[in-house]
């Protein structure tokens, strides 16, 4: 294979992006011609890709407009949302009009923190008990060490877990409008860094990280304990809107949940709804969010309650979901248009955003169940999502 000049691997030009992509033509006789067309200046992208070849491009759109009833975000939103499935906006976009007619989404930020769990293992369990005393009688001082690192990030707390002769610390930090994982990344390493100074007794291996913090990857203790934002959306639908504008009840969907919740824990599903991934994932791709964070992000619970009148209090929860509005891909030129049409690029937004995709995401499960319950799910894939050439 050919290769390009060693001194020119991180060069963020176009005239190298033109050259790496000539290599693969050369290499695979696949044209490029799309993927050489964009607007951006690749000198933004260091920190954010290596080996710059060219662009992705997807198709957006905007569902809407969203009424959010939230602490941070208030009124109405337009979404963007980037995606390549017929039906998914249209379908937001009916559940927009649901909610907003109701009265729009209620949001609250339930609570905040972003972790890195190193593991420390002793000779026996006696010193890792032993360990995570002292861990507890000098915790002021491992926050200050952490902290020495960053502007923004702030340790709340350590949380400690135990098996055997080994203890891992769940260190949990606020991160500002960061999402932060590379942010406590770095402060954990300090802290422990400083800790292990310290002479531990019976000390015998020390890792950053042990998959506890559970990374770009659903765990049950990140359903428990939160990672990223813990954020909830409600709504109470009358019911003569559910039949107007959905063509079903509060009957039906309420049948319909107590059904959906039981095929999940037949299936050892991670969510009792219908779609999470779906919108969350769009919206993540037109804001510059880390794509790779829905694996946590979309994992959540469902509740609904039918009211005696008719009427249809729906929520949904999600408990790890992790945003940013400063940092990463968030500052690239089309992402941080998307971000500003909702008001969320920068600092002291990053809550707000969150409120939105929360907001986003319940109507998207109301849109979905409602098609289901009133037998037009296959119809309306039919009409919009299919592709013929």
């Amino acid at each position: 294979m050919r290769k390009l000049p060693r001194d020119a691997q991180n060069d963020y030009t176009r005239e190298m992006a033109t050259a790496r992509r000539a290599v693969v033509t050369a290499e695979t006789g696949a044209e490029l011609n799309h993927t050489g067309s964009y607007s951006l200046d690749p000198a933004l992208l260091p920190g954010n890709i290596e080996g710059f070849s060219g662009i992705v491009q997807m198709p957006m759109g905007f569902a809407g407009p969203l009424l959010v009833d939230g602490e941070y975000a208030q009124g109405e939103f337009y979404v963007p949302m980037a995606t390549t499935e017929g039906t998914l906006l249209a379908s937001y976009s009916r559940g927009m009009r649901l909610t907003r007619e109701a009265g729009g989404v209620r949001t609250t930020v339930i609570d905040d923190a972003m972790q890195r769990a190193p593991i420390f293992v002793f000779s026996d369990a006696r010193y890792a008990r032993d360990f995570g005393l002292w861990v507890e009688a000098n915790f002021v001082h491992i926050k200050a060490v952490a902290e020495e690192t960053t502007r923004s990030g702030k340790l709340r707390d350590i949380q400690q877990f135990s098996m055997g002769k080994m203890r891992w610390l769940r260190f949990n930090f606020t991160t500002g409008d960061a999402a932060g994982q590379n942010m406590v990344s770095k402060a954990t390493h300090h802290a422990c860094q400083w800790m292990l100074a310290q002479q531990l007794p019976g000390l015998e291996h020390f890792s950053l990280a042990a998959n506890f913090d559970t990374d770009k990857k659903h765990s049950q203790v990140n359903s428990l304990h939160t990672r990223g934002k813990r954020v909830v959306a409600e709504v109470t639908l009358p019911a003569a809107l559910l039949r107007d504008v959905m063509h079903t009840s509060g009957e039906a969907l309420f049948k319909q949940r107590q059904l959906s919740n039981m095929g999940a824990l037949m299936a050892g599903s991670v969510n009792n709804g219908a779609h999470f991934a779906n919108g969350i994932t769009a919206m993540f791709i037109a804001c510059g969010q880390d794509v790779a964070n829905v694996a946590e992000s979309s994992a959540g619970f469902v509740h609904g309650e039918l009211k005696a009148n008719g009427d249809y209090y729906f929520s949904v929860t999600i408990p790890a979901l992790i945003v940013a509005t400063y940092g990463g891909g968030t500052g690239l030129p089309t992402q941080r248009e998307c971000l500003e049409v909702m008001g969320c690029y920068g600092e002291g937004k990053v809550r707000k955003l969150a409120e939105i995709v929360a907001a986003m995401v319940l109507c998207g499960e109301l849109s979905l169940a409602s098609a289901i319950v009133s037998d037009q799910w296959v119809s309306s894939h039919d009409k919009y999502g299919r592709n013929r050439p």
